[in-house]
């Protein structure tokens, strides 16, 4: 007799993995991120607190987060190797695939490599966590032509991070705002590109080619490409009116519009979208630029009654970004810098428990052809 499987496109609602790190409980509106609500976290800590939250299992008192501050400071800089070959790819390299280059690049620098214990695991993050930001600006800087701008070791992480990307030091409001995007961005349960992590884990591969292989799912627009997909929209519809027509007229065609609607968060708005849009509030307040607030606005109203879909977080984190002043080629890279975090956490509980993915299909092709 033959073996019966559940059979679910995209896996949707299948248990892969038992995990303390993250669940998205969209009855209570709750993301839990190790016992507490992110949406919590991110209006009262910063994201190095989070940092050691993953690493530590608690919220760091004021000296832990200062020595985490210095291990992290003490491993910001690249090989030169690294910017070496940032300067040999063309020009129309995307970011997202420089980052990808760069990371698998790391992992020949690592002389414990394929040591995955408790303490070699977390040394490795601590490095990741680093020295991504660092690659993600730098890489753009490059294929632009332009100089690189190196880590400032009097900035804390997440201002430094925004610094290298834009060459100015942010206002204290700017680089609050920034470091909460980092926060919500950090860790989400069981998306694409973690599922495509702890995959490439659980073979015991290590933890760049892990990252390695998530880098290469979120660029994917169904996933974290589409913050960048957001913004020109926005920028394409350009006044109220306009972006309401676009609307419009990409839902006659029956086009995808991005932005809207989530896997996970089908009849609620993603509660990280809901903190994005109160800091794109105040940040359009802040820059008069009013109207692109007033644009996000009405897209949302749009797509509420036209076909019953919220907000997701890329859409309010794109705005948001753009008023920063971040290039848009760069906002899926801060997404995968923001979630080397959950990321490597993931791994490294892989690692600790492991069962190699190996899961069957349902056959639809001929049976019984001979030569």
């Amino acid at each position: 007799m033959e073996e019966q499987i559940t059979y679910k496109p995209g896996l949707n609602g299948v248990i892969a993995a038992e995990t303390c790190l993250s669940y998205l409980d969209v009855d209570a509106e709750e993301i839990v991120i190790k016992g507490y609500d992110l949406i919590e976290l991110a209006q009262s800590v910063l994201y190095i607190d989070l940092i050691h939250l993953f690493l530590q299992g608690s919220l760091p008192t004021e000296q832990e987060q200062v020595s985490l501050e210095k291990e992290l400071v003490q491993a910001y800089h690249l090989p030169s190797d690294i910017l070496a070959i940032l300067k040999q790819l063309p020009h129309t390299t995307h970011p997202m695939d420089a980052l990808r280059t760069s990371i698998s690049t790391l992992a020949s620098y690592d002389e414990q490599l394929d040591i995955h214990n408790e303490v070699e695991t977390r040394q490795k993050t601590i490095h990741l966590l680093a020295k991504i930001p660092n690659i993600v600006a730098n890489s753009y800087h490059i294929l632009h032509n332009k100089q690189p701008i190196l880590p400032r070791e009097d900035l804390a992480y997440s201002t430094n991070f925004l610094y290298m990307i834009t060459g100015h030091v942010p206002n204290e409001r700017e680089a609050a705002i920034f470091d909460q995007s980092l926060m919500v961005y950090s860790e989400h349960e069981m998306p694409n590109s973690t599922f495509t992590a702890r995959v490439i884990a659980s073979t015991n591969a290590d933890i760049y080619g892990a990252l390695t292989g998530a880098v290469a799912s979120l660029k994917g627009n169904l996933h974290g490409g589409a913050n960048e997909a957001v913004m020109y929209m926005l920028l394409e519809g350009k006044t109220v009116d306009g972006y309401r027509n676009l609307l419009y007229n990409k839902l006659q065609q029956k086009e995808k519009v991005m932005g809207f609607g989530h896997r996970v968060y089908m009849k609620k708005m993603d509660p990280r979208a809901a903190l994005m849009k109160e800091a794109l509030r105040e940040l359009a307040t802040e820059k008069g630029e009013a109207e692109i607030f007033e644009m996000c606005e009405a897209g949302e109203q749009i797509m509420k009654e036209e076909k019953g879909l919220y907000p997701n977080l890329d859409y309010y984190a794109a705005p948001v970004y753009y008023l920063l002043g971040i290039p848009i080629p760069l906002y899926t890279p801060i997404f995968f810098a923001a979630r080397t975090l959950g990321l490597s956490a993931h791994v490294a509980e892989q690692q600790q428990n492991n069962k190699l993915f190996r899961p069957r299909v349902r056959y639809t092709g001929p049976r019984g052809l001979h030569p």
